[in-house]
């Protein structure tokens, strides 16, 4: 079996044979020449089922020894390769339904029920879900071609490739059954819509204050934000509650990132790690406001879903005032470091106290990853641990 920290770049299955995943790949204009034998060099030869915090922590001494990367750094960027890996495999299901369909992104058919769906927030939709989706894939492949380069050791989460995903017309048939991530039973807290218009309340400062839900119903019960099989994209109000779904899906997933780059920046040592974090986190804010700017545009409607009997409803967001309005998507002020201080407009949160752990359980909690092994969420668990842990001017 290929350890989880290895080098290969295609997925595995349950017998230990390479899966060509071709979404993963990038026109041969733009792909690194690393070499597969670097990558295998920097891998470890332990089982997917083995990893535990002893191992972290051999990792973190083997990088020091061969005078590479601090382990902080090491373990700052090994999480947000993870975590880009994690992005990249949901954002490449999203692009087989809904996205542009070409070498770049190549991979599925699309749906065009679905598609015209999306394209009701905005006719450029498709092109917006393509251009996310190679993003996050160039960025997991940078971070784990910059640490093997750096002689650390790179994530592969190619075991854990296991989930089900849609069976939908679009999809590609050969990722079936071979997805990291779930997107048909998601609880979406879409608080973050009221936190970046709140002028008086900032989660660094109130850590208890409730930022209120723009979709209460979203934070609530299992949605899918893919057609699950073609049965789903029969029903037109359904269907358009299921692209409304993806819509909020998309800035929730992307304001996490844009949080966690500058928060995981602080903690960096290297000035070229910390050139690394915050060149790539502003990429993830750019996603977020787009996304936020769509997100306003779901048609106001109600539906129950025909598998679950879950409802939703979406409101009218046009004269909600300033918490809910659906044309505010620029950072309101709020206050920051010090009350005593003005209010400024910010990213937030940024606080660095744990926050690649409280990612791991904002993306458990939101239902992504169920159905996924108990090993897989031990891996998560560590490699959390291990960047939290990593400290600025530290070994």
């Amino acid at each position: 079996m290929e350890t989880i920290y290895g080098g290969r770049t295609d997925p595995i299955n349950k017998d230990g044979k390479s899966v060509t995943n071709e979404p993963e790949k990038q026109s041969g204009a733009r792909r690194r020449s690393f070499s597969r034998r670097a990558f295998l060099r920097g891998s470890l030869a332990a089982g997917a089922g083995t990893i535990g915090v002893g191992l972290l922590g051999n990792i973190s001494n083997t990088e020091a020894s061969r005078g590479g990367l601090t382990p902080g750094d090491a373990a700052l960027l090994r999480f947000a390769a993870a975590a880009e890996l994690l992005e990249a495999d949901f954002w490449i299901q999203y692009n087989e339904l809904g996205g542009v369909q070409d070498s770049e992104v190549p991979g599925g058919t699309g749906n065009p029920a679905y598609t015209d769906a999306l394209n009701v927030l905005d006719e450029d939709m498709s092109q917006y879900v393509h251009d996310n989706t190679d993003d996050e894939i160039t960025h997991h492949q940078f971070l784990n071609a910059y640490l093997v380069a750096h002689g650390a050791a790179p994530v592969n989460l190619d075991p854990f490739r296991t989930l089900m995903g849609s069976t939908a017309t679009g999809v590609n048939p050969a990722l079936i059954g071979r997805r990291l991530t779930n997107l048909t039973q998601l609880t979406i807290d879409n608080s973050w819509w009221t936190r970046y218009r709140d002028d008086s309340h900032n989660p660094d400062l109130d850590p208890n204050h409730v930022f209120p839900q723009v979709v209460p119903t979203l934070a609530v019960n299992e949605h899918t934000a893919i057609p699950r099989t073609d049965a789903d994209t029969n029903d037109p109000n359904f269907l358009q509650a299921i692209a409304n779904t993806a819509a909020f899906h998309f800035p929730t997933i992307e304001q996490g990132g844009n949080s966690l780059y500058p928060s995981m920046a602080l903690r960096a040592t290297h000035e070229e790690v910390l050139r690394i974090l915050i060149s790539i986190g502003p990429t993830e804010t750019m996603h977020f406001q787009t996304w936020s700017d769509k997100a306003g545009n779901a048609p106001a409607l109600t539906a129950v879903d025909p598998v679950t009997g879950v409802s939703v409803t979406f409101p009218d967001l046009s004269g909600g005032g300033e918490l809910f309005q659906n044309n505010l998507i620029m950072p309101e002020p709020c206050p920051f470091l010090d009350r005593s201080l003005p209010i400024v407009s910010i990213i937030r949160p940024t606080n660095t106290e744990g926050v690649a752990r409280g990612v791991v359980r904002f993306l458990t909690d939101m239902g992504l990853f169920i159905g996924q092994s108990p090993a897989f969420f031990r891996l998560l668990h560590e490699l959390a641990e291990a960047a939290d842990h990593a400290r600025h001017g530290r070994g």
